[in-house]
């Protein structure tokens, strides 16, 4: 796919917590694929992100196979912790 690498390398930044690693990301992906890309790409990105949150924000759980498959990575990052995290749980039985 033209601009691929670009791609993965915006989309790789724009999640990790170096700014100067997302401003060289940016700066690649408008120089193979044109400043339109950059704003696109981020587009994508956040409409990632909203949709995640409304989800959450409407209480629409999680599958119980997603949910029984994230335990431990929801445990390591203490996930259920969040408040926000009761919308997914109250629809499961406990135990």
């Amino acid at each position: 796919m033209p601009g691929g690498a670009a791609l993965l390398a915006f989309a790789d930044a724009a999640i990790g917590p170096d700014r100067a690693t997302l401003d060289a990301a940016r700066a690649a992906l408008a120089a193979e694929l044109g400043p339109a890309a950059v704003t696109a790409a981020a587009a994508v990105a956040a409409n990632f992100s909203k949709n995640d949150r409304v989800a959450n924000g409407l209480g629409i759980p999680i599958d119980e196979i997603v949910l029984k498959g994230t335990a431990g990575l929801r445990e390591q990052l203490d996930l259920d912790a969040y408040r926000s995290a009761a919308n997914t749980f109250r629809h499961y039985p406990k135990g």
